[in-house]
This record gives C-alpha cells, structure tokens and sequence, in this order.
C-alpha cells in the first residue's frame, strides 16, 4: 500500500512517479541462488549513461547545499585531531567502549536490523533504547537513517538510490549526506520511507533530541574525567570518547555503502553491485557481508559462509535465548520476504 500522497509531492519530495510499496526495502535483489560462472541472461536494472562527475554533482546539489550537516561532520573531524596530544589508556577505553555501544548495538543491531528490517522484535522499552543509543552515532536520528536506508534498498544501485555507487565512490561514501532537503522535503521523506516509526512519539522526540543527547553526552564524560583526574581527563575522554570514536562510527557506517558496493566477492547474483568484504564485515561487525544482506535483506545473519563472522547476529541469539528479542526471521530460503520467522 503506498503512502505517497499529493500532499506529499507539494511538500517537495522528489520521489519517482509510481509508489512503491512499503515493503520494497526487504525485496531481495537476488537473480540466482548460486553465483554462474558466466553472467548469461541475468536481467540488470536499467542505469542511465552518465554525464561527467561535474556535471552530476551540480545535479545532485541543485536543490542547494547541507551546510549544517557539512558543518557537524566537519567539526567532529576537526576537533578529533586534537585526540592523539592528549591521549590516555581510560580515554581509549572509552573510545572502544561507545565504538561498540554507538557502532554495533545501535546501529547495527538498532538502527538497521530491527528498525529497518525487523529481522527480530523486541519489548517497546527495549526498541526506543537501541533507538536511543543508535542516535549517539552521529549518524541521524532513527527517522533520518531507516528513512535513507530503505531508499536504498528500495532502489539499490540505481539513479534513485541515495548512495548510489554509480555517482561514484567519494559520493556513495560521504558526499550524498550534502544536498539540502527543506523541513517538508524531509518531512515527506520519513512519511514515504519510514511511516512506521513516524507514528511513535519516541521516535519523533528522538529525532528532535538528536543534537541535545550528543551535547549532553559530551557534558557527561567531560564531568567524569573531571572527577577522574582533572582537566587533562576531561579532554582527553571528550576527544576520544566522544570526537575519535565518532569519526572511526562515521567511516565505518560510510564504508558499507561505498567499499561494500565497489570491492570484494558475491555469493549470490544480485541486480546491484553489493559485495562481501571482510574487512568492513569486521569492523562494521558483519554488515560488511553485503552480498548476503542484499539477497536476503530480512535475515537476521549476514554471514552465510562458516568464515563469515557476524558479531551482530550472535548478540541476537544471545537476545532470543534470555527472552529479550524474538520472531527472528533466520530461514534463509524464505527472508527474502520475511514470510518466514522463528
């Protein structure tokens, strides 16, 4: 059932003509179960020819440049810099600690395999913490990211897709955070994308606490390492727990959407370029097995090989055997659609 309404078009999206359905973003891109050893009669989404890198960006900037969400990006890479003077072994355990908090428990396990995908479900209480944590990313407030995330899926690799690596690999990385959207425009992305979550009030006051939580936060471990040992411990917490790790997150997040769409291998034929690559499916804690997650967007387990080590999967194993999540959709031959859970 599509959502998209004229309302929504005079407010300024600027999606395609026809709606797609809600659940597009968990249609898999599968053409083949096993990869062929030579790609015959594999039907490819149609992709435009496309004019030179220049001219595209004017294109994808003709609605006017993000210069806040320019100016917060650029503020967390600047000030981090300062991070190695004043460096200390607690300041690095923070650094470590809210790297997995922010990067695998809210994103990755939060943000993405429950919010986007429902791959499991939880108790509400529960959903509005990862929700909570997965805004301490950086990355946008749970409405802003599963709003872009199912675009992506919905229109993989394609023109209309908001990371397309066809617009190359700087823009699937970074510059597609960089076009400005007005409230309307943004509005009418999370009306179209995530409808879902746009009804529960939690998520619209995390949405409006996004910037808020990060000060607070920072306030926080500012504090502490006040009381730990001074101003030294101030800084050098804020800079590592806070400005490092938050660069580090960034990357990471940004690199499945670009080296995971540019390098590595497939185990399935898919109609997009997604790919599996090891690195970034250690360090983004499995979301670097893209392939898989791109021929079976609902499966809770992203690696389907014995060497694809999925640490996200395992935390929602843990999660099902102690009662705090279930409905995990893990039969593979039937998540393409979700249809099938346990």
């Amino acid at each position: 059932m599509s959502i998209v309404t004229d309302e929504n078009r005079e407010a300024g999206d600027d999606f395609e003509k026809d709606a797609v359905s809600q659940e597009d973003w968990n249609e898999s891109n599968l053409v083949t179960e096993t990869k062929p050893a030579a790609k015959k009669n594999v039907t490819k989404k149609k992709r435009r020819i496309e004019p030179p890198i220049a001219e595209k960006l004017r294109d994808r900037y003709k609605t006017g440049f993000a210069w806040i969400i320019f100016g917060w990006i650029a503020m967390i890479h600047v000030v981090a810099l300062a991070a190695p003077f004043y460096f200390s072994w607690s300041g690095f355990a923070l650094f470590i600690a809210f790297y997995y908090l922010t990067g695998c428990v809210g994103i990755t396990l939060g943000f993405h395999r429950l919010l986007t995908h429902t791959s499991y479900q939880v108790h509400y209480p529960t959903r509005m913490v990862l929700a909570f944590i997965g805004g301490l990313a950086g990355e946008g407030s749970a409405l802003d990211w599963v709003a872009m995330h199912r675009k992506h899926h919905a229109h993989s690799d394609q023109e209309e897709d908001p990371h397309s690596p066809i617009h190359g690999g700087l823009w699937s990385h970074i510059l597609w955070l960089f076009p400005f959207r007005n409230a309307a425009e943004q509005r009418s992305i999370h009306e179209r994308w995530a409808p879902d979550l746009l009804k529960e009030p939690g998520m619209r006051f995390l949405n409006y606490a996004f910037i808020p939580s990060h000060l607070a936060l920072g306030a926080l471990m500012a504090y502490a390492g006040y009381c730990y040992g001074g101003s030294y411990y101030a800084t050098s917490w804020v800079l590592w727990g806070m400005f490092a790790r938050l660069v580090v997150v960034l990357h990471v997040t940004w690199f499945v959407n670009s080296a995971s769409h540019i390098w590595g291998y497939t185990n399935y034929e898919t109609t997009d370029q997604s790919k599996n690559l090891w690195w970034v499916g250690l360090t983004a804690f499995g979301e670097g097995w893209h392939n898989n997650h791109h021929a079976y967007p609902r499966m809770a387990n992203h690696g389907h090989k014995w060497w694809e080590f999925d640490l996200t999967y395992n935390i929602i194993r843990v999660m099902k055997m102690t009662g705090l999540a279930w409905n995990v959709v893990d039969y593979k031959k039937k998540s393409r659609d979700g249809s099938a859970i346990h």
